[in-house]
């Protein structure tokens, strides 16, 4: 980033961090748990270890941190090497992100910065100025990016509750604070469930590995096999009504699958794996080890915060995780692509001079797609 650019967007941060710090809540345990942080233009900086509320915010006050995270695991000794550390148990974590849902949309709002020049081009695999091929996506969200996301975490929740046997007030929801969601299961019987077991937990959810045998067919005698109900629970109803609609059409719909055999059967499972399971990123949720987005704090990625939600339909990022000041600045942006903060649209623009909120002005510097005039 930019030293001018950095310096406007490392003081909004502290006035966030002063005026809003009763949004920053230290997770269950802190003593247990590595904290981290980054700084603008600066690597990362982990194995911390922070033992109350004050010492996090004198952390913060201090070091002005462009980005504030915290394990999901806790150890006997968080401030050592991670071979030292002593691994307790670590909080059950999913990730779910718009970009990774392959959503039509995406082309409309999604630009290329070059790497070389920094020059911002709508589209195409080489810069118009410089010719260079090294060109970085730039993405705002949209409205159906935040739609589709929410339907992702809805059918979550769904199979760890109803599947997982999790009691829904442990699991708490947050805004990323860029272009997605984080799932939480606390104090539940998976804290002590080690990374492979995790990665057969995010498997089931995501569809994955299913073969006809698990929904009841009987590869060497079809006469034998017992296809699910739409009223079972568990994929195995998820995918009777998927192919059945109703109980009504499931005789003649059985007699279809059977009559197409085993191979065919399998194939219309796989067939059905990317709509059916939900499209969370597993490396997420076998990692033992990670530190994740404190909450509260600002994501240096678009200057929103990661936010609880309280309620998930009603909840708007653009609005609610939007909590920079609105005093006006003074930017020159370079943004082909439109966006919307708090219910106002900004863009497109080419190379413009324009005077907007401080929050916006954040936004376009984070994504790379506007500097201090």
């Amino acid at each position: 980033m930019l030293e001018k650019n950095m310096n406007i967007v490392n003081d909004a941060f502290k006035e966030y961090y002063f005026k809003h710090f009763e949004l920053i809540h230290v997770p269950p345990r802190p003593s247990e748990r590595e904290f981290g942080y980054k700084k603008f233009n600066e690597g990362m900086t982990r194995h911390l270890s922070v033992k109350d509320v004050k010492e996090l915010h004198l952390l913060l006050m201090t070091q002005v941190p462009s980005d504030v995270y915290c394990s999901n695991a806790y150890y006997s000794f968080p401030n050592l090497p991670m071979s030292e550390k002593d691994w307790k148990g670590a909080d059950l974590i999913f990730d779910i992100d718009a970009k990774d849902l392959k959503l039509d949309c995406r082309a409309s709002h999604t630009c290329c910065r070059c790497n070389s020049c920094q020059n911002i081009v709508k589209q195409g695999i080489s810069c118009s100025v410089c010719g260079s091929t090294k060109l970085e996506m730039v993405s705002v969200t949209c409205q159906n990016c935040t739609f589709e996301s929410k339907n992702e975490v809805t059918r979550l929740l769904e199979i760890l509750t109803e599947d997982f046997g999790i009691q829904r007030d442990e699991i708490q929801v947050y805004f990323s604070g860029n272009e997605g969601f984080h799932l939480y299961v606390i104090n539940s019987n998976y804290q002590t469930l080690p990374s492979r077991e995790r990665a057969d937990l995010a498997d089931y959810i995501m569809f994955n590995g299913i073969i006809p045998e698990t929904l009841g067919m009987n590869k060497q005698n079809n006469s034998k096999s017992t296809l699910p109900d739409v009223n079972e629970r568990g994929w195995g109803g998820r995918v009777a009504r998927e192919l059945f609609g109703s109980k009504s059409k499931r005789g003649k719909i059985i007699q279809a699958i059977l009559s197409g055999g085993y191979s065919k059967f399998q194939v219309n499972l796989e067939d059905l794996r990317p709509k059916m399971g939900v499209k969370i990123d597993s490396k997420v949720t076998m990692d033992v080890h990670r530190i994740f987005r404190l909450e509260g704090s600002l994501n240096s990625k678009s200057g929103l915060s990661k936010i609880v939600c309280k309620d998930l339909k009603s909840f708007d990022p653009f609005s609610d995780a939007c909590l920079l000041g609105d005093e006006k600045i003074e930017i020159v942006a370079n943004c082909p692509i439109s966006f919307k903060l708090k219910n106002k649209k900004y863009g497109p623009y080419e190379k413009e001079k324009i005077t907007v909120p401080k929050y916006a002005a954040i936004y376009m510097i984070c994504k790379g797609i506007a500097d201090i005039n």
